[in-house]
């Protein structure tokens, strides 16, 4: 009995999708809820698991084909309809009678199928023994059973097979028939298979990159994910655990990769296009062609933003298991004046302005498929806290494939962290159906001009660049500094006290 696996619905919005990798192989065992292969959509890439247990007996669809929803994947069965499985059984059946000179040989090939070897094996040689020389014996079993092993792909059929020539071994030596017993475990060898996969038989491919990257052997990783699977931090662990014990040294090897980065691997190759990449690049470039995108950029002091959180961000994270950052004060405040300035959260239908009644704010989140930006709803309702969860939460689940394609769609505004590698600002692009995104440069620490007691003063202070793009045929400049103005003067105030939700 088999079973067909269709491509599930994976949006209300999304009718199809681009095999990208499989993940198992005809023969290879899987079980429920276990990845069986990657996805593409023009939303997002993502791992579709298997809902039943069994054996991959056919492969319906190749890596890069484009199939609809609802489209036959894949059977997955007993075992028993594989185009691999069914001559794996057969071999030694074919392989049995042609040693004619161990007439009882027969039913030593036989016991594996019976499933119980290791007690019929030492009877029936131990008879055999004194009457014929095993050196036809061990011809037979020792070249023709590992010769099948590998293609039996049940382990558990593999473990016995092992132990007819263990068993045949004594067979000219009767005597020492009692010591090859405990060379079973040695047989066994083939569980260790598993074993080795005990990080549920699949690395992301976010993982297994890193771990080229760092130059990590995943199956020296131990795994601390659900089902022993290995994740991103248990890669950056083993890289980390060797440099600390190594000697100190800290003058030379800092100053080494600063001065020579590393060449890439992608240097002078050339690669497709991911379907994501795609649709990307397509979006963009009819945003640009259809909007008027500009861009007003502000500075803003975040002085005292960056004290209320050196104050309490051991406390919000002991009390929501969650790190305070930058972003959720800048979310707030964006929320906030959307509110108070609908024009940056509108879009354009034809020749009219909708005005829509929550802040859904999208959230830009690097991944090594590209830009993602799934979205925080009814952001306007939300404290520090509840922004802090739900950045964190999406942005974990998009970097690990695990998003659903719904959670890319309905933001009316984004939000995009650019200072996260140092950059001071940039001119974001605005992407329909939305009219502005927000960027936030890199927090630094520089001397300012204040003013104290009616002297000007140099001091150290915090402070950000604010890049506001936006479209310009329906939101003036006039509108945009208005917007970025009350952002400003938000956070610049730093009463967030009361919003942190702890």
């Amino acid at each position: 009995m088999s079973e067909s696996v269709s491509l599930p619905a994976l949006g209300e919005s999304v009718t199809e999708g681009t095999v990208t990798r499989w993940l198992k192989k005809v023969g290879d065992r899987v079980e429920v809820d276990e990845p069986l292969l990657e996805v593409s959509t023009d939303k997002v890439d993502t791992e579709i698991p298997s809902p039943v247990a069994g054996i991959v007996e056919e492969i319906l669809v190749a890596e890069d084909e484009t199939v609809e929803v609802g489209a036959p994947l894949v059977r997955i069965g007993d075992g028993s309809g594989s185009g691999e499985a069914a001559p794996a059984a057969e071999a030694p059946a074919a392989e049995a009678p042609a040693a004619e000179a161990p007439a009882p040989e027969a039913p030593v090939a036989e016991a594996p199928a019976a499933a119980a070897p290791i007690a019929e094996a030492p009877v029936a040689e131990a008879p055999v023994a004194p009457e014929a020389p095993a050196a036809p014996v061990a011809e037979a079993p020792v070249v023709e059973e590992p010769a099948a092993a590998p293609a039996v792909t049940e382990p558990v059929a593999e473990a016995p097979v092992a132990e007819a020539p263990v068993a045949e071994a004594p067979a000219a030596e009767v005597p020492a028939a009692a010591e090859p017993a405990p060379e079973a475990p040695v047989a066994e060898a083939p569980a260790a298979s598993p074993a080795t996969t005990s990080h549920a038989g699949y690395v992301t491919p976010i993982v297994r990159k890193l771990a080229t990257e760092k130059g990590v052997a995943l199956d020296d990783v131990t795994g601390t994910g659900v089902g022993g699977r290995i994740r991103k931090q248990d890669v950056l662990a083993a890289v980390a655990a060797p440099a600390a014990e190594a000697p100190s040294a800290p003058a030379a090897p800092t100053a080494a990769p600063a001065a020579a980065p590393e060449v890439s691997p992608l240097r002078g190759t050339v690669v497709p296009m991911s379907r994501l990449r795609k649709v990307v690049a397509e979006r963009a470039v009819i945003s640009m062609n259809s909007t008027a995108q500009l861009t007003t950029v502000v500075e803003v002091d975040v002085t005292r933003v960056a004290q209320l959180r050196d104050a309490v961000k051991a406390e919000f994270l002991a009390k929501t298991g969650n790190k305070l950052s930058f972003m959720p004060f800048f979310a707030l405040a964006a929320a906030e004046a959307l509110k108070a300035f609908p024009i940056i959260n509108a879009s354009v239908d034809g020749e009219s302005i909708v005005y829509p009644d929550t802040e859904n704010i999208s959230i830009a989140v690097d991944t090594e498929r590209g830009l993602l930006t799934p979205v925080i709803r009814d952001a306007g309702e939300l404290d520090i806290a509840g922004l802090a969860a739900q950045i964190a939460d999406l942005a974990e689940r998009t970097r690990d494939n695990k998003l659903k394609p719904d959670e890319l769609a309905g933001g009316t505004f984004t939000l995009t962290n650019t200072g996260s590698r140092g950059a001071l600002f940039d001119t974001p692009v605005v992407f329909l159906p939305q009219s502005a995104i927000l960027g936030t440069g890199v927090v630094v620490k520089k001397p300012v001009v204040v003013s104290e007691g009616g002297t000007d003063a140099i001091a150290i202070h915090s402070t950000v660049y604010l890049a506001l793009s936006y479209d310009h045929r329906i939101i003036d400049g006039a509108d945009a500094a208005r917007f970025l103005g009350a952002v400003k003067a938000r956070l610049e105030a730093g009463d967030f006290r009361g919003s942190l939700g702890i």
